[in-house]
């Protein structure tokens, strides 16, 4: 997952620049926190544009201003030293596992196929 952010921002993605949106949903999830309620279930990913927060990184390009939560050590150390690959999107699955995708029209179909829209 680091790599898919690290070529996000390097530009590496077709057609972004440098700086480029992370569009990561745990950042708007940790914006629109609640507490007792900390993971939203939006209608939508275009929902995600109503969150108005610094950590959002639909509405902000780059990073957020800060982490978000506490990362363990080895998500710190995947994010120094992330893995090469030409990926640039991911999606979870049911099992808690994710797939990959190099183009958006892959990510399209691996987000009908695993999330059912």
């Amino acid at each position: 997952m680091a790599s898919v952010y690290w070529n996000r921002l390097s530009g590496a993605c077709a057609g972004q620049t440098g700086g480029a949106y992370l569009q990561a949903d745990p950042t708007v999830q940790y914006a629109a926190g609640r507490p007792g309620e900390w993971w939203w279930k939006p209608p939508s990913v275009e929902a995600y544009q109503t969150v108005q927060s610094p950590y959002n990184t639909y509405l902000r390009p780059g990073l957020p201003p800060t982490a978000i939560a506490s990362p363990g050590l080895s998500a710190i150390v995947a994010a120094a030293q992330p893995a090469e690959t030409q990926y640039c999107f991911f999606v979870a699955r049911a099992d808690g596992s994710h797939v990959f995708a190099t183009t958006f029209a892959e990510h399209q179909v691996n987000v009908a196929l695993y999330q059912g829209r």
